[in-house]
């Protein structure tokens, strides 16, 4: 090759090089959805007592919105269901692994607690179905790998609308003059879960609430809408007309709604929106200072919907938004104690239930033997259980994601010291472990502190949560 060849060919790879690092960074997104409505006959998580479904009012999904930057890959997948095991998320990140590398600890799944969806954890007197796990474990993987397949060049933006309306602290302070009978240990707890509403003898909440409805929406460059993920701290509503109707309560309500306001309607390829649950352990949608009125099945869950769309929808109107962001996550696992029965207590358990009456098999009311049983079966816990913690940064937009009913006033804390703004946790992701109370809220007692299969981390347990997704948040810088 002569002079005048070597330097052209020089030139053209030195302007190759340059175009390559000057080229703009491509934002991608993709969303799917994928149905997890059940058969008839399936027992319904959220209940003391087992309720075997009978009708379905509205189909359940797990929807999923994967975003990618260039260089990381994320997915998110918000499901329809009460509590699911990390074996179930654990086997479905598997399987979008093997097929097509997606890395498992760039992908969170979580329930939204709707409390009329089949049961996939054996909880109180409900055990989970096999078939109906197995069913969601491919779903859950469809929605991701469906996701994916729809990936396009994309715009995002985010922003925070707030809804008080729709939260409630549901632990109370009582006059002295009430008993707030602990089913445990027989004795008296500072605090009531959902005393009834109206009641003269309510002092006040033991905790705060979250009312805050962070948003994220992205679009194609098109404007044509992909997807949109909103938070909200608030456990269910749950006024679906009865014990044995499935529905995704007003989680569903909420997407579908969103839809019709955006006009998404038929898209395609579909848009998709998701609310995913903030930090609502404690908190409820009922009003207590109010009398209740009652209303027909789902009016509640409608009207909090409604509201809660109507205001991520104002809250995301005005955002900027980025053809570009950088992506980070991180993840990790910590092993915490497991809070169990003395050997003497758990011999009592073991002599009570041996008398105890059922009816139909189960026991009846909030009965103290449902809590001896659980006694007994926690015991076969192991000492301590792993947790997976996760932290996502979408910009300047932070996200953390908890495996248990997490309560408001650590959300709030987390949102307080993330060093990124704005930040929200989504809770229930990546399996479940029970309620996590402050060290203080267990001091007051109540439901939610009740050791039980819903609750038996060491009291200590949210110290070292929020610890951990500090040293995370930071990682991510």
């Amino acid at each position: 090759m002569n002079l005048p060849r070597l330097l052209l060919l020089s030139v053209c790879l030195c302007l190759s090089a340059r175009a390559t690092e000057t080229a703009p960074k491509q934002f991608r997104a993709g969303a799917a959805a994928a149905n997890i409505s059940p058969w008839m006959g399936i027992s319904i998580n959220g209940n003391m007592h087992d309720h075997k479904g009978t009708n379905l009012h509205d189909q359940l999904h797990a929807r999923c919105v994967v975003l990618d930057d260039g260089t990381t890959r994320i997915a998110f997948v918000i499901t329809d269901n009460c509590l699911i095991y990390r074996e179930i998320f654990d086997a479905a990140k598997k399987i979008v692994h093997d097929k097509i590398g997606f890395p498992t600890d760039h992908i969170l799944m979580s329930a939204t607690h709707t409390h009329s969806a089949p049961a996939v954890v054996s909880i109180f007197q409900s055990d989970a179905d096999k078939e109906y796990q197995h069913f969601l474990t491919l779903r859950l993987a469809d929605a991701v790998l469906q996701a994916v397949n729809n990936l396009r060049p994309a715009k995002i933006a985010w922003a925070v609308g707030n809804e008080p309306r729709h939260v409630s602290n549901r632990r109370w302070f009582m006059q002295p003059t009430v008993t707030n009978i602990n089913l445990i240990t027989g004795g008296r707890d500072a605090v009531k879960m959902n005393p009834r509403p109206g009641n003269p003898d309510l002092v006040g909440p033991a905790g705060p609430t979250d009312p805050e409805v962070p948003v994220v929406f992205i679009k194609g460059l098109d404007d044509k809408p992909i997807a949109l993920l909103a938070n909200y701290s608030m456990h269910y509503v749950g006024d679906v007309g009865g014990d044995s109707i499935y529905s995704a309560d007003y989680f569903g309500a909420f997407c579908e709604r969103v839809k019709q306001l955006l006009g998404a309607d038929h898209q395609d390829p579909p848009f998709v929106a998701m609310l995913s649950n903030g930090t609502s352990g404690d908190c409820s949608s009922t009003q207590f200072r109010e009398t209740p009125t009652n209303e027909p099945p789902f009016t509640k869950i409608n009207r909090a919907a409604n509201d809660v769309a109507d205001v991520a929808l104002a809250a995301i109107k005005d955002a900027p938004f980025h053809d570009w962001v950088e992506i980070k996550s991180a993840q990790k696992e910590i092993l915490l104690g497991v809070r169990k029965a003395t050997p003497v207590e758990l011999e009592k358990s073991k002599e009570r239930l041996a008398k105890a009456t059922r009816h139909n098999g189960q026991f009846g009311g909030w009965s103290p033997d449902i809590y001896h049983r659980e006694a007994v079966l926690l015991n076969d816990f192991p000492d301590q259980v792993p947790l997976l913690l996760q932290t996502y940064r979408i910009g300047d937009l932070a996200i953390a994601s908890v495996p248990c009913e997490v309560f408001a006033e650590i959300g709030l804390e987390i949102k307080k010291q993330s060093p990124f703004k704005p930040t929200f946790t989504i809770e229930l992701a990546n399996g479940y472990n029970g309620y996590l109370p402050t060290p203080a809220q267990h001091k007051l007692g109540g439901y939610e502190t009740w050791r039980a299969r819903s609750s038996y981390l060491e009291t200590h347990a949210s110290e070292k949560i929020f610890t951990t997704l500090m040293e995370m948040f930071g990682s991510l810088k």
